[in-house]
C-alpha cells in the first residue's frame, strides 16, 4: 500500500472514530482498532472487511515514522516510546503516544478539544477564574489520567491570555493546546524538540522574563523543586499532578523528596500553594426525565443524552490557599484539610464528596460511583438521600 493510500485510510479511520464521539483511539498491529467512548473501550467496527478494522505491523510502523520528527524517532528507538501531537484536518488537535509492546509498534491517540471552553461548560465554577488574577504562587490541577486536567489548564491560560498583559511560557510534552498570543505574549516549548527535559526547561524559563509558567506535569524531584522555587520568587505557576484529591496532591509532591527535606518542602508549599483543583470525569447515567441535561466528554464537548447513559460529568474538589490551609500544609497536617474544605464553602471550597452528592441527587451518577470515589461513602449517600 502506498503512503498516500495508507494516510487516506488512517484519516478515514479517525473520522469514523470521532463521529462516534471517541476520546481515544488505540492501534495495535493485527488487532481491531479500539476506541474509548464515554470512558468505555470498544471495537471501532465489527466488519472484518472495513478499512478501519486493523492495521498490519508494517502499516503501523509506516504511520509512526511519518508522525515523528527525527529527534522523536531517536527517542523512540532508544526508549521504546515517544510522545507527539498533530492537527487533524485543520481542526482537531491530536495527542499521541507511540510505544513498543510484544516486539510490535502500537499507537494511542487522544483527541483534544478544538476550541477553549468556559469553566461552566467544563463543569467547574467561574469562581476558579480568581486564580487568573494571582501574580505569584502555585496552582495545581490534580486527577487521574483522562480526567481533563489539560483542558482545565488550557481554559485558565486562555483567560489570562485574553485579559492580562504578561508573558506566558508553557512547557509541555507534547504541546497540546495551541495558544496564539492575544493580550499576552505566549511562548510554547515542547520537550524533545525545543528543550531536553522539564526541569531544565523550567530553569531556563526563569531567565526568559516570564509572568506565568505552565508545566505540563510535575512528577520528578528536580521539576517539583524548581516549580516551587519559581512560585516562591514571584511567578504564577500552573501544573498538573496525578492525584485523586487535594490532600493526595500535596502528599504526592512532598513524598518525592527525601525524608530529611520533607519538613522544609512542606513549609515552602504552605507559602506558595494558592489553589488545588482535583477532578474526575465520570460516565453519566440518566434515569429520569432529565435526559436532556448537559454532560461533557473529556475534551469538553457538550452531548445531549437521549437514553439511559451518555457523556461524562465532572466531579471536582477545590482547595483555596487560605491562611488556615497554608498553616496546615506547612505543619504537615494535611489530613485536616478536609475539615477546612467542608467548612469553607463561603471561601469557594468544595469537597469531592459534596460534588459527588450533588451529582447523585441530580441522578447524573449511580450509587456505585459515590461508593468508589467518596472518602466517606456511607455518609455521602446519607447526605444525598436526606436533603
Amino acid at each position: 500500500m502506498s503512503k498516500t493510500m495508507l494516510k487516506d485510510r488512517f484519516q478515514k479511520m479517525l473520522r469514523a472514530a470521532f463521529e462516534l464521539g471517541s476520546s481515544d483511539v488505540h492501534i495495535v498491529p493485527g488487532e481491531p482498532v479500539r476506541i474509548r467512548v464515554d470512558g468505555e473501550l470498544r471495537i471501532l467496527t465489527e466488519n472484518p472487511d472495513s478499512a478501519a478494522n486493523c492495521f498490519s505491523s508494517g502499516e503501523t510502523e509506516a504511520l509512526v515514522r511519518e508522525m515523528l520528527s527525527e529527534s522523536a524517532w531517536e527517542i523512540f528507538l532508544n526508549r521504546g516510546s515517544a510522545d507527539g501531537a498533530f492537527t487533524f484536518e485543520d481542526r482537531d488537535r491530536i495527542r499521541f503516544n507511540i510505544f513498543r509492546q510484544g516486539g510490535r509498534t502500537a499507537l494511542a491517540l487522544r483527541r483534544l478539544d478544538n476550541k477553549f471552553r468556559s469553566l461552566e461548560e467544563l463543569g467547574l465554577s467561574d469562581e476558579l477564574l480568581r486564580v487568573c488574577q494571582f501574580k505569584y504562587g502555585l496552582v495545581l490541577i490534580a486527577g487521574p489520567t483522562g480526567s481533563g486536567k489539560s483542558t482545565t489548564l488550557a481554559t485558565l491560560l486562555d483567560q489570562i491570555n485574553q485579559t492580562r498583559s504578561c508573558h506566558i511560557i508553557t512547557i509541555e510534552n507534547p504541546v497540546e493546546y495551541i495558544h496564539k498570543s492575544s493580550k499576552s505574549l505566549v511562548s510554547q516549548r515542547q520537550i524533545g524538540i525545543d528543550c531536553p527535559r522539564f526541569d531544565q526547561a523550567l530553569v531556563d524559563a526563569l531567565r526568559q522574563d516570564p509572568d506565568v509558567i505552565l508545566v505540563g506535569e510535575i512528577r520528578d524531584l528536580d521539576t517539583i523543586r524548581t516549580a516551587i522555587t519559581a512560585a516562591e520568587t514571584g511567578h504564577l505557576v500552573f501544573a498538573s499532578v496525578h492525584a485523586g484529591d487535594a490532600v493526595g496532591a500535596i502528599e504526592r509532591l512532598v513524598g518525592v523528596f527525601p525524608a530529611e527535606e520533607q519538613t522544609a518542602v512542606q513549609r515552602l508549599l504552605g507559602m506558595v500553594v494558592r489553589c488545588i483543583v482535583a477532578q474526575h470525569l465520570i460516565a453519566a447515567s440518566v434515569t429520569t426525565a432529565d435526559s436532556r441535561s448537559r454532560s461533557f466528554s473529556k475534551n469538553g464537548q457538550q452531548k445531549q443524552k437521549t437514553g439511559n447513559s451518555g457523556g461524562r460529568v465532572l466531579a471536582s474538589e477545590v482547595l483555596w490557599g487560605t491562611p488556615a490551609v497554608s498553616n496546615l500544609i506547612a505543619s504537615g497536617q494535611t489530613r485536616q484539610l478536609v475539615s477546612i474544605m467542608e467548612a469553607g464553602a463561603n471561601d469557594g471550597m468544595v469537597t469531592l464528596d459534596s460534588s459527588l452528592v450533588q451529582l447523585f441527587r441530580q441522578r447524573r451518577i449511580p450509587e456505585s460511583v459515590v461508593r468508589s470515589l467518596a472518602r466517606n461513602p456511607q455518609l455521602a449517600l446519607e447526605r444525598a438521600r436526606n436533603r
